[in-house]
C-alpha cells in the first residue's frame, strides 16, 4: 500500500463504484475495492460496516435533511406544500450529482437486494416525515397521506430526472411532478 494520501472515504466511494460498474455488485469484493483505492481491507471497514453501505451511505443525511426542512417550514403552510419544501431542499443537493445519481442507480436497479434495500430507504423517508407532520399538528390519515404522496414524486421524479441530460433541473420536475399529482387528485 501506498503511504497515506487524504480522502480514503472518497477513494473507496470512487473505487466501488467504478467495480461495481465494470463487475457488477455480486461480483466485487471489498478486497477489489481497498486494492483499487490504494488502501487496506481494514480501512473499508472503517468507513463502511459493509460493501452496500458504499451506495446507501448517504441515507441518514437525506432523510435529515427532508425531517429538518420540514419542521422548518412554517405551521400555516398545507401538509402538501410543507412536504413540497423538503423534496425542494432535497432536489437542490441532487442537482449537481446527476452522473453520480445515475450510475448508483443503474447498479441498484441490477440487483434485487439492492433494489430492496432501496425501497426500505424510501419507507423509512416516508414515515420520517409523516411523524414530523404528526408533531407540527397534521392529523393521520392526512400526515400519512401526504408524506406517500411526497415519497412517490420524490421517486418518480429522481427516475425521470435520471433517466435523462439532468436538465431540466431537479427542484423544476419536482414542481412539474407535484402539479401533476395536485391535478390528479382534483379529478383534472
Amino acid at each position: 500500500m501506498s503511504r497515506w494520501e487524504p480522502d480514503a472515504r472518497g477513494r473507496l466511494e470512487r473505487a466501488a463504484m467504478d467495480l461495481y460498474s465494470e463487475r457488477g455488485f455480486e461480483r466485487t469484493t471489498v478486497t477489489e475495492i481497498a486494492r483499487r483505492a490504494g488502501l487496506t481491507e481494514r480501512t473499508f471497514f472503517r468507513h463502511f460496516a459493509d460493501k452496500r453501505e458504499v451506495l446507501f451511505a448517504g441515507s441518514s443525511t437525506l432523510q435529515d435533511l427532508f425531517v429538518d426542512t420540514l419542521a422548518g417550514v412554517p405551521e400555516s403552510a398545507a401538509p402538501i406544500d410543507a412536504v413540497a419544501a423538503a423534496l425542494d431542499a432535497a432536489a437542490a443537493v441532487f442537482q449537481d450529482r446527476h452522473a453520480y445519481a445515475r450510475q448508483r442507480q443503474m447498479i441498484i436497479a441490477a440487483n434485487a437486494e439492492l433494489q430492496e434495500r432501496e425501497l426500505i430507504k424510501l419507507a423509512r423517508l416516508s414515515t420520517a416525515l409523516a411523524g414530523t407532520l404528526r408533531r407540527r399538528g397534521v392529523p393521520d390519515p392526512a400526515a400519512s397521506l401526504a408524506a406517500e404522496a411526497g415519497i412517490a414524486v420524490f421517486k418518480v421524479t429522481f427516475e425521470r430526472w435520471i433517466a435523462g441530460t439532468g436538465r431540466p433541473d431537479m427542484p423544476q420536475l419536482i414542481r412539474e411532478s407535484l402539479d401533476a399529482l395536485k391535478a390528479v387528485t382534483a379529478g383534472r
